[in-house]
């Protein structure tokens, strides 16, 4: 079997490849929420999503240094993940989208926070940021969970190859 020589460190990554290949890797879609300092809802997309620690209870996530979203959530002193469904794709879309009123035409409810769980989520989770660490072109959050449960039944909306689907799990 041939391999592939294997790059040396200072050879740069083409960008398009490492897209291509991380694309390859299915995740799941969340929406972080929260109420912004004047008490209107904000939030953006992430599938950067994932545990840490079971004790203490941490979770992290993936944000851009270009969001303009991000500032409005981290100056709230609770942020609540929203693990999204498979129908809310649409959901998903509009919180990605830079600038305009993300929550248009959604229906939530409080978290005992106060923050917004979207109508549909699969879970929620409230929890404070604990630190921020420079990665790149984003930061990487950690954030304690305070509290957390299940919303909605049904399956997890994932992205996978530049896309979004479903989960059909094996029998």
């Amino acid at each position: 079997m041939l391999c592939r020589p294997r790059p040396i460190a200072s050879d740069p990554v083409d960008p398009g490849t490492f897209r291509a290949v991380l694309g390859r890797f299915a995740t799941g879609v969340v929406a972080i929420t929260a109420l912004d300092h004047e008490g209107r809802p904000c939030g953006l997309a992430a599938n950067s999503f994932t545990s840490v620690s079971i004790d203490p209870p941490l979770v992290a996530f993936c944000v851009a240094y270009s969001s303009t979203s991000w500032p409005r959530l981290r100056a709230a002193k609770v942020i609540t993940v929203n693990m999204l469904a498979e129908h809310q794709r649409a959901v998903c879309v509009q919180m990605a989208t830079r600038g305009g009123d993300k929550f248009a035409g959604l229906t939530w409810r409080e978290s005992p926070a106060g923050n917004p769980v979207l109508d549909g989520a699969l879970a929620w989770i409230d929890c404070r940021v604990d630190a921020e660490h420079p990665a790149g072109d984003h930061v990487i959050v950690v954030a304690r969970v305070l509290q957390l449960d299940t919303h909605a039944d049904g399956g997890p909306l994932v992205f996978y190859n530049r896309s979004y689907g479903g989960f059909d799990p094996i029998s």
